[in-house]
Order: C-alpha cells, then structure tokens, then sequence
C-alpha cells in the first residue's frame, strides 16, 4: 500500500501492511504499541548490521588497514554493544558509565578506546584495569594525571593525542568541537610540548594523533582539511623529535538524513575522500601510511531507531496553529529543544491516510519549548493516533532524562518479524531507589 510519509526516512525495513498500519522489521507498530505501550523506542537490527558492514566495507575497500570504532556516546546499551562485538567493530567510550556497559556486555576492553576532556581518576583507574586499548589524551592535566597512574601499574599504556585543528566543520555551533574555541584538545600552540612530553614518557607507548571536528557534517572538505594538517605536524616531529606516526584517527561526525530535503552523503562518499587524502598526502610528505581509525556514532545508529508516540490531548488556536500532544517529548529526545533539530513523521495506525492538516507535535512536559515537530502536515488525528518518528536511534535516549520525573522508556529491538524487549520501562520504583 502507498504512504503518504518519506519511507525512506525510516529504516530500509520499513513498510505498510494490509492494515494500513507502519511495520518496521516485520513487526506492526500497533501492535508493538499494544505490547510494550509508549512513548517505545524500537531499533531495526537489520539496519544497525547493515549500517556496520558499510562501513566496514566501504572504507577497508579503500583503506584497507581502517578500524572502524562506534562513538558510544550516540547511544549504548548491552544489546547494541554485543551487535558491535559481533560485527567486528571497536568501540569509543567517553566516560566509565559507557566503559561500564561495554565490559558488562562482554565487549573486549583491548578494541575500546576512551574519549573525554575531564576523565576523572576512577574513570582512568577503571580503564587502566580492563586494559583499555587505547586512551585519547585531551590535556596536560591528564597527560600527567595517566603517566602518574600507569606508572604507579607499572605498565605502558597506548595512547593518542587529540588535537584541535581549528578547522570550521559547517555544522551547528553547539556540536562542532575541531576549531580554535573549544574545550576538547590540544590548542595549536601546545601540540609539539605534547608530544615531546608524551614521548619522553616510559609509561606512555603514543602511537598517533587524534582529532573530532564535529558532528552532523554533510561536506568531506573539512575532513581532508584535517587531515592535512595533521599529517603536515607529524611530518614536522618526524624530522624534529623522531615521531613515528603509526595511528591516524578522524573521528566521526558523519551525517544523516533527518528530513526529506536534506540527503547526506553515502559512506562511500567519506571513505574515498579521507582515504584519498591521506594516502596523497603521505605520499608528498614521506610519511608511511599509518592505520585509520574512523568512529561513526550518529550515523551508525541514526536510521536505526524510530520513536513511537501515543497522541493525547488536541488545542486548537484558531487562526494560529493547531496542538497535537505526546506521551513523550524533551525528556526522551531533547534535540529539537536545544539544537532546533528538525523532524519527519508518520501516523503509524493510518501509514496511508492523506495529509490533510498542518499539526505541531507538542510533549507532555512543563517546557514551552517541548515541542518535536513544528508545522508538519498528517493525517486527520484523534486521541489515541499513534505518531512515528523516525532517524531517533542516536542522541535521543543517550540524552534522556527524568524531567517531571518522567520514567525513561523501553527499547525493542526487531528483526525478521520477531520483537525481543532490549530495555524495559522504568517504574515509578526506579525514580526513587537512589535516594538515601
């Protein structure tokens, strides 16, 4: 049956059925509604492995010695860890909570590397204990803080250096974090005493440098940028203070689509021009190919998430807009309150209804600015009309809170027709289990 939504939003799993009803892996979202209730949060597993072997096979085609690390920040549980781990990725943590999932999951602590630009002392004493990969040295501060507890191990622990290449990613200014003003990285005028003093380190084995310019970045130039500038420094402390340069890592960024007139580059796209650019660039500067690291997060899991909604009650303002309230909204995804982060959606129980009205999806919480989505045109909708949105798999529940002591909704994942609960609701029990 033809709907009257962008499909393609959703994951490529997505279909209507008989009913007239959205399914996503085989499964009726009204029907998972009916299961698990909403606001539910439900993950195509097709999509998250298929969007891992992209990766993995567009960019080894082209780079061959490429690891490719999930930015667990975008969201991490023990399911999805376990899928990484299947599927041959690495991760990225940037705390221990993240590092803490992981190894409860089985993910080896050996393929992790761990991210932040204020580790606290447990977090690198946890770290330093599962024998972390690799850790990302963000500072001075903990350039120190990590020589004084690998040596107090007694052990050489392998590091990266994040540098701050001060290059303007064309993003939203609140998730670029490469250019000159940032609180992530080493400033430019610090990057060689870094290194010299990383170097000279017994305790620390640095193998390469680092740089994250942002997130949501729909042009490569600003990866290539990077790139060069890098390389261009490490060819420097080749000459001036013998560094080998074994490691590249690039960071992440990658964008999706959110909305129907905004397409983002295929893979593909990324992985010719980074891999292009560091081998000419080697080339001109003498340098060997060093190992790539990438660390998609948003786009891996991006399109693999869709949030399901249950509409409550309706305002009309004649003349001025009409209402139309979740059950969910700025405590489960808070993107649209802080970054203005724009959204599609579908009426999952009349997937092939026409658009007949302009509506603005409000949350239920004590926010004027919890809004999801303004002026989109659905269906005609009734209390009890299901809203799906889609491309909610990364940042949304990473970033969820209990505002109005809201209770953090399930997760389920589906596949082949099959559902398989990966987190369940929190009770009214859990808000208060803490306190003491």
């Amino acid at each position: 049956m033809e709907s009257t939504f962008n499909i393609r939003l959703f994951p490529p799993t997505a279909a209507v059925n008989g009913a007239g009803h959205l399914t996503i892996g085989g499964c009726d979202l009204v029907n998972l509604a009916a299961e698990f209730g909403t606001p539910l949060y439900i993950f195509d597993e097709a999509t998250l492995r298929q969007k891992c072997r992209d990766y993995r096979n567009e960019f080894n085609q082209v780079y061959p010695e490429t690891i490719v690390a999930y930015a667990s920040k975008a969201y991490l549980n023990k399911a999805l860890a376990v899928i990484f781990k299947e599927e041959g990725l690495w991760l990225d943590v940037v705390s221990g909570g993240e590092l803490s999932i992981a190894l409860a999951a089985g993910f080896p602590a050996e393929n992790m590397y761990f991210h932040g630009n204020n580790k606290g002392l447990d977090e690198l004493k946890l770290a330093l204990r599962s024998g972390i990969g690799c850790i990302v040295i963000d500072n001075f501060t903990e350039l120190e803080r990590l020589e004084s507890l690998a040596k107090d191990q007694g052990r050489s622990q392998a590091v990266l250096l994040r540098l701050s290449p001060g290059i303007d990613p064309h993003t939203h200014q609140k998730i670029a974090t490469g250019n000159i003003d940032s609180k992530f990285g080493f400033a430019k005028e610090a990057w060689e005493p870094a290194l010299k003093q990383a170097l000279s380190s017994p305790h620390l084995a640095l193998r390469g440098l680092h740089a994250h310019i942002g997130s949501l970045i729909f042009q490569t130039a600003p990866y290539t940028e990077t790139i060069q500038i890098l390389l261009t420094f490490a060819a420097e402390m080749k000459i001036k203070n013998g560094f080998n340069l074994q490691e590249l890592n690039v960071g992440g960024g990658y964008a999706i689509q959110y909305v129907s007139i905004s397409p983002a580059p295929p893979v593909k796209i990324y992985a010719e021009a980074i891999s292009n650019c560091l081998k000419q660039e080697c080339a001109r500067l003498k340098l060997a190919l060093p190992k790539l690291t990438i660390e998609p997060g948003r786009s891996m899991v991006g399109q693999a998430g869709v949030a399901l909604y249950t509409v409550g009650s309706i305002k009309d303002i004649p003349g001025v807009r009409r209402y139309v309230a979740v059950d969910g909204g700025m405590a489960d995804n808070i993107r649209p309150a802080i970054y203005g982060s724009k959204y599609e959606a579908a009426v999952a129980n009349k997937a092939t209804a026409p658009n007949q009205a302009t509506v603005t999806i409000a949350g239920k919480f004590c926010e004027s600015g919890d809004i999801l989505i303004n002026d989109i045109k659905l269906p005609p909708l009734a209390t009890g009309d299901l809203i799906a949105i889609p491309d909610c798999g990364a940042y949304c529940l990473a970033m969820a809170s209990n505002y109005n002591a809201f209770l953090k909704p399930p997760i389920v994942a589906v596949k082949d027709g099959q559902q398989r609960l990966i987190r369940r609701r929190e009770t009214y029990e859990d808000l208060w289990r803490t306190d003491v």
